[in-house]
């Protein structure tokens, strides 16, 4: 010990030393309350969106036009999904309010089962609401699935530049055999059922199955037909080339048949349906609904683990069960 050391030294290291275990309890103390918070608003988020208090569409004018999208491919799991236009549409034509609905499509198409599912419904709803007239307006496209779905509407409405048709039915691939052979790849395939290695792309092309394939291809292109001549019955001008899988725009469309008139979903709804005020009934994602699903997983394992973490410091106690 220095002849320098004051006297009392011990005690002045002590409280240091307290002082500094202090201070690191409260820190710890309040990053445990700040997670405590942040589980709490994250769990009360998801309540709100398990409740449905989040959301929910303001009430509708005493008349209205409804507004269903399809935007995008039609697919299962997509925005444009059956699942999504068919609750849309549910709903508009249930409101006692809806003079009328627009079907606002730009879409190049998609699933033949999606496209026949909204079709069916569209079918069900016009034969339930008969005073409920539904039109269909496009805008910059409507092909192929997106049109098996506007045949069903009452009429399509296009504008000049809107690119509509596409009545037809595709399957594609690629063949890799080329390829594999300047690789010296060998493809070993094994299946139990000579069919079950169906177009299988790292094989030869089998014309059997390829012939398979086109009468497959056929028969789904016949029920889009049938469809469409269903749908317009008398106004369609028919052609060798309307279910070639070619495109027309707007006005051409008009010409054809394929379409009845030019026209915006605003002129629509003020000069057809004579109930200018538009509501939008697509089913949409709410804020909480994107946070939950983009962040749902990852904050709650974030804050899983630094609740487990802060407990064992002490800070916070979890029970396990």
């Amino acid at each position: 010990m220095s002849e320098n050391t004051p006297p009392g030294w011990e005690r002045s290291v002590l409280e240091k030393l307290a002082l500094a275990s202090v201070n690191e309890q409260r820190r710890t103390r309040r990053w445990g309350i700040f997670f405590k918070f942040l589980a709490f608003a994250y769990l009360f988020v998801l309540l709100f969106i398990a409740m449905g208090w989040m959301g929910k569409r303001d009430r509708a004018p005493e008349k209205h036009t409804a507004v269903v999208d399809i935007n995008g491919v039609i697919a299962p799991g997509s925005a444009a999904s059956a699942e999504n236009i068919v609750q849309g549409l549910t709903e508009a034509f249930k409101d006692k309010r809806t003079q009328g609905v627009v079907l606002r499509i730009n879409s190049p198409g998609g699933s033949p089962v999606q496209a026949g599912y909204i079709s069916d419904e569209i079918k069900r709803l016009r034969a339930k609401y008969p005073e409920i007239p539904l039109y269909a307006v496009v805008e910059d496209v409507c092909a192929s699935g997106g049109y098996y779905v506007a045949a069903a509407t009452d009429k399509i409405f296009v504008n000049q530049a809107s690119l509509i048709g596409s009545i037809g039915v595709l399957m594609n691939g690629f063949g890799f055999t080329g390829t594999m052979e300047k690789l010296g790849v060998e493809r070993r395939l094994l299946t139990a059922g000579e069919n079950k290695g169906f177009l299988d792309p790292f094989s030869p092309v089998n014309a059997e199955q390829q012939a398979h394939a086109k009468k497959m291809l056929n028969e789904i292109h016949q029920q889009f037909v049938d469809i469409v001549r269903k749908g317009r019955g008398n106004r369609l001008k028919e052609t060798p080339e309307t279910f070639s899988g070619l495109l027309w725009v707007g006005q051409k469309s008009i010409e054809m048949g394929l379409a009845d008139a030019l026209g915006s979903t605003e002129q629509v709804a003020r000069d057809v349906i004579k109930a200018e005020e538009l509501v939008d009934f697509t089913p949409r994602e709410n804020v909480a609904e994107r946070l939950a699903r983009r962040f749902g997983t990852s904050m709650g394992a974030s804050i899983a683990e630094s609740l487990v973490k802060l407990g064992e410091s002490g800070a916070v106690q979890l029970p396990l069960r």
